[in-house]
């Protein structure tokens, strides 16, 4: 059969005044996995639980101060496909394809691979009492996940958003719990690792270096905070709502996962948080006594939400990849029946099931935090040249220019001793994103290119799909998340 070309219309806008829970879309989009995982590697890195809780408090200011450069970017340059279209409109072409690029060959397939990896933990570790869950295990079940819940958004949208609503109720509740047990241990004085004296006495000896990998660790729990730069074309009034949103929920997530932190040292040492691959599990088995249970079925529902939600957002982004002509056309189509973006979730998914080559989770964080700050820092750097080639353009929002020089200075610094003590993990990734300059020169800049040439990198598909887009219907089933 001949494959129907692509149906796009961008007429029917998600209004965001008729959909309050989408102000609260971005705490939706942040608090996942990333607060079960990444404790321990904050931990591990800051050397300190005093030091430790300031790198998740300065992670939330740093965070909030992106988000207010991205505020301005999003509306001075209304696309959809956030930092990408920013880069590629501000550097070019080959800036933009290398943004998406990097994306879709590492930092989805590495977010889901953890997300998936920590509800295996959470899962299996409960059948393992005395000691880690079996590697191959982990690998095993996680994979069973990502196929699972492939199969379920390739059959059906309205599936993947039903599990999305009954399983984002499992973060909400072990969060709660883990918050109210920490206040009720603070008020029955178990606060020892919270007194200054106590706090910020090192159980190793503080190292930059190691500094800089806590704050990746930590960045990776806040990842999602530009989720509302993607979807800037939906919005009504974005340079009202997406300010009121990042005032929102930047302050709400650091206010839970500084308080969640807190909650989790007043029931552990440090040592005894180090030892453990489910904080949560342990933080449930010290102070929930018969109802322990409850915390490793809630994070592993939790969990299990946030890899589908990963799965059917990430199906944005090769649209507007694909609408550049940045990648292959198959890539953005959806089934003409069912409504699914096939084709990408395919790939995701096995791209996804690649990177479980390793089980070790905070390798994965750094090797994905690292190259998602060097694309937010070039975003950021992209709106201070914005301002110098275009004085005059409009900004319904325009910040000082003090905002983006601090977050970039933090930027130098998180990027400089990341790669210092991870010069491997973080140089993978950034050999990874160079190999995409010969693809985009092959397959994007040379446009008289031979028939038989696109047709190998699969840019005119004629045979063998019957697959549309209709941008409307995308539009319309983003709002049914909230992730």
């Amino acid at each position: 059969m001949v494959g129907i070309g692509i149906l796009v219309s961008n007429n029917c806008l998600c209004h965001m005044n008729n959909h309050p829970p989408l102000l609260l879309s971005i705490p939706g989009n942040i608090i996942g996995s990333g607060i079960f995982v990444s404790p321990k590697g904050v931990m591990e890195n800051a050397s300190s639980v005093g030091l430790a809780l300031i790198v998740w408090i300065v992670t939330g200011i740093i965070t909030a101060i992106g988000a207010l450069c991205y505020a301005e970017l999003g509306v001075t340059i209304p696309k959809s496909g956030g930092d990408y279209s920013y880069v590629k409109d501000i550097f070019g072409g080959l800036a933009g394809f290398l943004r998406l690029w990097i994306a879709v060959l590492v930092i989805y397939p590495t977010n889901q691979a953890v997300i998936a990896l920590t509800f295996s933990n959470y899962v299996l570790q409960p059948l393992f009492p005395t000691c880690f869950p079996p590697e191959n295990g982990l690998r095993l079940l996680a994979a069973v996940c990502l196929l699972l819940l492939t199969w379920v958004n390739c059959s059906s949208v309205r599936w993947a958003t039903r599990v999305q609503d009954i399983f984002t109720a499992g973060k909400l509740l072990a969060l709660a719990l883990i918050i109210i047990m920490g206040i009720v241990q603070i008020c029955k004085g178990e606060y020892f690792w919270l007194e200054p004296a106590n706090a910020f006495d090192p159980f190793q000896e503080y190292d930059v270096g190691l500094i800089a990998l806590a704050f990746l660790q930590g960045s990776f729990a806040y990842g999602g905070w530009n989720f509302l730069n993607y979807v800037t074309e939906e919005l009504v009034d974005p340079y009202v709502n997406l300010p009121r949103a990042i005032f929102i929920s930047i302050p709400l997530v650091t206010f839970v996962y500084v308080f969640a932190n807190i909650a989790y040292v007043t029931a552990m040492s440090p040592q005894e948080l180090l030892a453990s691959n489910a904080v949560a599990v342990t933080f449930g088995e010290k102070l929930l006594g018969v109802m322990s249970w409850i915390m490793p079925i809630s994070v592993a529902l939790s969990t299990f939400g946030g890899v589908n939600g990963s799965l059917f957002t990430s199906s944005r982004l090769f649209f507007a990849g694909a609408r550049e002509g940045h990648l292959p056309s198959l890539l953005a189509m959806i089934h003409v029946k069912r409504c699914t973006p096939i084709p990408a979730l395919l790939f995701t998914c096995l791209s996804t099931l690649l990177m479980l080559c390793t089980s070790d989770m905070y390798t994965l964080i750094n090797y994905v935090g690292f190259i998602n700050y060097l694309f937010y820092g070039v975003t950021v750097a992209g709106q201070i040249v914005l301002r110098i080639k275009a004085p005059d353009m409009h900004r319904p929002i325009r910040i000082s220019l003090v905002w983006p020089v601090i977050y970039l200075l933090f930027w130098a610094f998180l990027l400089i001793f990341s790669l210092y003590s991870e010069p491997i993990v973080c140089g993978l990734g950034m050999a990874i994103m160079l190999t995409g300059v010969p693809v985009y020169f092959l397959g994007v800049y040379w446009d008289n290119k031979p028939e038989c040439f696109n047709s190998f990198v699969g840019k005119s598909i004629k045979n063998n799909f019957v697959f549309t887009i209709n941008w409307n219907f995308l539009q319309m089933n983003s709002t049914l998340f909230n992730l």
